[in-house]
């Protein structure tokens, strides 16, 4: 199986860039922030850190282009994201805390029906594969409601070794996952990271891996 990450030798330390200016998040009558400036190039990594309902999950669904800031500007390339939504998504992975898996269709099924939407081209033995690594070999033809928790999010998981994007952002990706998973994910991150890419993470838990920075709401 092709394992897509980016490689470092096509790949100006400068040519990727992340950043807002002065961004707002109200929901409802509450400003969960506001004038928050954040920056992430090629070959780093932001750990967004902070208590229940600070908007972490809100900031994140900002920059993935989900749900508009109430003020400020996200920069994709010094250009802002609205400008040119399809350019910045096709750079994009964005994978939420929650599952969005159709329960009554297999991981493989899933993982298919996900792929083509992403614009993916891959094969079913790749998919396979990449359930494999995650873990799930023997499980790919089960209904997704028969798996565990843990076994959910591995199949949502998988979509980072079938999904070409300089940018990931992920909500507690480590959520309900092993020991071994874990290992196995930040190592998937760290080459992700290390090959120059990028990735803004939720997570609960500390991330041992360099080149990053916490941003705390």
């Amino acid at each position: 199986m092709t394992v897509y990450f980016l490689d470092p030798t096509h790949l100006p330390s400068n040519l990727f860039t992340l950043h807002t200016e002065a961004l707002t998040c109200i929901r409802g009558e509450r400003t969960l922030f506001t004038g928050l400036d954040l920056k992430v190039s090629a070959g780093e990594w932001l750990h967004i850190r902070g208590e229940n309902g600070v908007g972490k999950t809100s900031l994140l669904r900002l920059l993935a282009g989900l749900s508009q800031p109430a003020a400020g500007n996200i920069f994709w390339n010094g250009q802002a994201i609205d400008i040119d939504s399809s350019e910045y998504h096709h750079n994009l992975l964005f994978l939420g805390h929650r599952d969005s898996l159709k329960e009554d269709l297999t991981s493989l099924e899933n993982l298919s029906i996900v792929t083509a939407l992403d614009g993916v081209s891959v094969s079913e033995g790749e998919i396979l594969l990449a359930l494999h690594r995650f873990g799930l070999r023997g499980r790919e033809d089960l209904p997704v409601y028969c798996l565990s928790a843990g076994q959910k999010r591995r199949v949502l998981l998988a979509r980072l070794l079938l999904r070409k994007a300089a940018l990931w952002i992920l909500d507690e990706p480590f959520n309900a996952l092993d020991v071994r998973a874990v290992e196995m994910l930040s190592e998937l991150i760290g080459a992700h990271i290390h090959s120059g890419g990028m990735a803004i993470m939720t997570s609960h838990q500390e991330i041992p891996m360099p080149n990053g920075r916490v941003v705390q709401l």
